[in-house]
């Protein structure tokens, strides 16, 4: 069952580059995630899969995938954050498990910085 909604997706691709280039990131083998504040009481996710990584079906397992580890910790995430989610070659060769404990690593880090930053505003 996944709950990754049209109100808590980055669609536009003007919105992935806007992102992309003014964002800060983090990465792992298997992921880099770029976050950015958007302005709205929402958090949005954006996927992407390079097809270096393989047929479509392929790569819709991967986003499938990451949809699920998306919504399994929807109460962990900063609400008011864009976030881009790149899949990297890693990725491929993990269990789940591992693709799940890489992604929860990646987003610690993100909101231990997203938390410093609103201490150092108070």
């Amino acid at each position: 069952m996944i709950c990754l909604d049209k109100l808590h997706t980055v669609k536009k691709s003007k919105d992935f580059t806007d992102i992309i280039h003014n964002g800060v990131f983090f990465k792992n083998k298997s992921y880099v995630v770029y976050y950015k504040d958007n302005g709205l009481p929402v958090y949005r996710f954006g996927i992407s899969v390079s097809k270096k990584l393989g047929r479509a079906v392929d790569r819709n397992k991967y986003k499938r995938q990451l949809r699920f580890i998306i919504d399994k910790y929807k109460k962990n995430y900063q609400n008011g954050t864009d976030y881009i989610i790149i899949i990297r070659n890693g990725y491929i060769d993990l269990d789940f498990t591992s693709k799940d404990n890489d992604f929860i690593y990646l987003m610690n880090k993100i909101h231990n910085k997203i938390k410093g930053e609103l201490d150092e505003k108070e």
